[in-house]
């Protein structure tokens, strides 16, 4: 009996819920499939340079000034490979030689992974240093940002960042703290403000 008086109360009040809980008519449920990426099939300007984060000695992978990859990879028996790189897979094309060439889109400025996927199977780029992120190791490329000349290490007179440990009446326990010191700090008598 309340049972029933429970399912007659209830009915009203949920008649209206599932057009809520469906999608939209014509729309996939979830997220979908991001769209699809087109292949810029155009020559790239041909002012490559070695990625910073290859391997010594190793020209593959490199990047141009519009910021587009390119990397080579030595399989004369493979049948396809790839360069997996940002969600986006981009043919490589074998040359007579047995080494693939591919180029990928322009990429945007920075770090990023990538594996080149050999007959379905993927790996890191023998040129490239490797690297752990997404939960596997890889290869990756540095996409030189337009600004680099700013971060760039210069020869010029650094300072010193030191770390000190020292015991705190207040806190009752060994505390630390990170000092800068301009260079020649040392050397000299002028009084600095503390931050």
């Amino acid at each position: 009996m309340k049972f029933t008086l429970l399912t007659l109360v209830l009915l009203p009040v949920l008649a209206g819920i599932p057009a809520m809980a469906q999608p939209p008519q014509g729309a996939p449920a979830g997220r979908g499939a991001p769209p699809a990426v087109e292949i810029d099939k155009t020559a790239p300007t041909e002012d490559f340079k070695p990625s910073s984060l290859n391997q010594p000695g190793k020209q593959y992978p490199e990047v141009n000034s519009q910021r587009r990859v390119r990397t080579q990879l030595r399989a004369p028996n493979a049948q396809t490979v790839l360069i997996d790189m940002g969600g986006v897979r981009y043919p490589m094309t074998k040359g007579e030689n047995g080494v693939w060439t591919g180029v990928t889109n322009a990429q945007d400025e920075g770090f990023h992974y990538y594996q080149l996927n050999v007959d379905g199977v993927s790996i890191p780029d023998p040129g490239s240093q490797i690297f752990y992120g997404s939960s596997r190791w890889g290869g990756a490329v540095e996409v030189p940002a337009h600004d680099q000349d700013f971060y760039a290490l210069k020869n010029v007179p650094h300072g010193q960042l030191r770390e000190v440990h020292y015991f705190s009446k207040v806190a009752n326990a060994t505390l630390q703290s990170y000092v800068y010191t301009p260079p020649d700090y040392e050397k000299g008598a002028k009084r600095y403000p503390v931050l």
